[in-house]
């Protein structure tokens, strides 16, 4: 391996994880918005509410992402009525194109770990909290939200990891991420092995801080349970 060419590279590549952290958190918070919703209505037992939710969630999680960010960034510049509305200023440009597909995708998952912990909830605590005169408004807040908030995150830290892998997919739409660079300096530099080493690295470490962050918050969260 070409150890000084690494450490030239070095700095590039740190530039394109800061685009990657961006779309990460951007995503992220806008997917954990959308999913919160989405497993309410996938629990409600109006099939008004939980049918359209099973729909969107079974297309976002049995499609490719890939496929999903092909479909905004190509698909919808094919339409003249969208290239000439407000949202082409949006869809026309490739990290929002980014964002939105991760922010579709990752909600659809992060929707049935959000509802799975809600049901993971005894039955017999709610029971005992509406005997008891709560209202669901304080039922949700004291009861479901702290023990499903636990619950969910193993299973959301995960998700976080695999959205942050998933964003080397955004240099298919030619956004300059960790992966979009490293693509670059493999075709200036023809050193595949050293770049993509080093991306392996940069991508090991950030897993390790979402994985090690979570991991302390739900130490906070289980703590203040007992």
């Amino acid at each position: 391996m070409d150890i000084e060419l690494m450490k030239e590279c070095l700095p590039l590549l740190i530039g394109g994880t800061f685009v990657t952290l961006k779309l990460v958190f951007v995503t992220m918070i806008a997917g954990l918005v959308l999913a919160i919703p989405l497993a309410l209505m996938r629990n409600s037992k109006s099939k008004l509410l939980s049918i359209p939710a099973f729909g969107y969630i079974y297309f976002f999680r049995g499609t490719p992402l890939l496929v999903q960010l092909f479909i905004i960034y190509y698909g919808f510049s094919q339409f003249e009525a969208v290239r000439n509305s407000v949202f082409w200023m949006f869809l026309g440009d490739s990290y929002w194109c980014s964002v939105l597909a991760f922010t579709l995708n990752t909600a659809a998952y992060a929707g049935e770990i959000i509802r799975g912990a809600i049901l993971s909830v005894q039955k017999g605590q709610i029971e005992a909290a509406i005997s008891v005169g709560m209202s669901r408004f304080q039922i949700y807040k004291r009861i479901i939200t702290p023990q499903a908030s636990t619950i969910a995150i193993p299973g959301y830290s995960n998700e976080l990891v695999l959205m942050m892998k998933g964003t080397s997919l955004a240099s298919t739409v030619a956004l300059l991420e960790i992966t979009g660079i490293t693509r670059n300096l493999i075709a200036e530099t023809f050193m595949p092995v050293e770049m993509f080493f080093i991306a392996g690295c940069i991508y090991m470490v950030l897993s390790s801080i979402f994985i090690g962050s979570l991991s302390f918050i739900e130490k906070r969260l289980t703590s203040r349970g007992d």
